[in-house]
């Protein structure tokens, strides 16, 4: 069995070319009809992180009935928060939303400063004990 090395480099040509056009090629996602704004988003992640924290200390909760109440209490379908979701990724916005949704886990519960202080500092988890939310 023999070779065309011409052959290979044509193809390995046109890989090159089609991953130059393909990653020049600008937005992976279109913007969503149902856009959420990065406020709504930080409050939606702030209110799953509750939720989330929920979970963990009552296992033998429901993560899909609290998720689908998050959203419902904003008044946002799970579609449109999915889409707005990777719309943000992808356009690199999310670390930002997620900081806001911190911002505002702390205003609800002071007491989750010192808890994500110390996630961001890379402490071993035995250490690091999540808060309990207050009132």
């Amino acid at each position: 069995m023999e070779i065309n090395h011409q052959q290979v480099m044509k193809k390995l040509i046109f890989v090159f070319v089609l991953l130059f056009v393909v990653s020049c090629g600008g937005d992976y996602v279109n913007k969503p009809k149902n856009l959420l704004s990065e406020s709504k988003m930080a409050e939606i992640m702030a209110d799953l992180s509750i939720n989330d924290q929920a979970i963990m200390q009552y296992p033998n909760s429901n993560l899909e009935a609290g998720t689908r109440y998050v959203l419902k209490t904003h008044n946002v379908k799970s579609n449109d928060f999915v889409e707005s979701f990777k719309y943000y990724v992808v356009k690199q916005k999310m670390n930002g939303i997620v900081e806001d949704a911190q911002k505002i886990l702390i205003e609800k519960d002071p007491k989750a400063d010192k808890y994500i202080k110390d996630k961001k500092s890379n402490k071993p988890a035995e250490l690091q004990v999540a808060p309990v939310l207050s009132k």
